[in-house]
């Protein structure tokens, strides 16, 4: 059952190695490989955003993966809150967004 007032954040949608069929939601340039959901719930806490994590959800492009997911508080639309974390994502990485 879905919470009205959150957004669900999976850690695919940061991941550089896969397609945008496969679940990527960033440009290459804000992705970085293979995120982890204590990465991705770190960057969403200095983002900023109140959250829940769930750690052992399927992301259901590949349910045999239990990668997780992350409930956000809704402030603003989807693709503005996943750009604000993949940014994080990117400092707490030490990377610099790709031109």
């Amino acid at each position: 059952m879905r919470k009205q007032e959150k957004f669900i954040i999976w850690p695919a949608y940061f991941d550089q190695t896969k397609t945008r069929k496969e679940g990527r939601r960033v440009p290459k340039a804000l992705a970085v490989p293979n995120p982890k959901i204590a990465e991705v719930s770190t960057a969403v806490a200095q983002a900023g955003l109140k959250h829940e994590v769930f750690a052992e959800a399927a992301y259901p492009k590949t349910p045999w993966l239990k990668t997780g997911l992350i409930m956000v508080e809704k402030r603003g639309a989807k693709e503005q809150v996943i750009r604000k974390v993949a940014k994080q994502l990117l400092k707490l990485r030490g990377e610099k967004p790709k031109p």
